[in-house]
C-alpha cells in the first residue's frame, strides 16, 4: 500500500512542477488556516494527486497548524 502512495504522490509532485515558478510561490502564500483565521504561508509540505488536481498538506507558518490547499 505504501507504493501506491509513492505513486499517488509522485504524479502529484509532476503536476505541481508543471506549474511556473512564480504561481507556484503564490499559491503557497495563499494559503487558509483555520487557526490563525488568516491567509498564511504555507510550509513543511506534500504534495498528493487528488480528483484531477493537487492537494498541498503541510503547516501554518505563523501557528504551525495543520493547513492544506487544493490546486485544480
Amino acid at each position: 500500500m505504501k507504493n501506491e502512495q509513492d505513486i499517488i504522490s509522485f504524479a502529484g509532485n509532476k503536476k505541481w512542477l508543471s506549474i511556473p515558478v512564480e504561481t507556484r510561490k503564490k499559491l503557497e502564500r495563499n494559503v487558509w488556516c483555520g487557526s490563525c483565521r488568516d491567509t498564511v504561508q504555507i510550509e513543511k509540505y506534500t504534495v498528493v494527486e487528488s480528483n484531477g488536481g493537487i492537494v498541498l498538506k503541510g503547516s501554518c507558518k505563523k501557528c504551525g497548524n495543520k493547513v492544506a490547499r487544493v490546486i485544480d
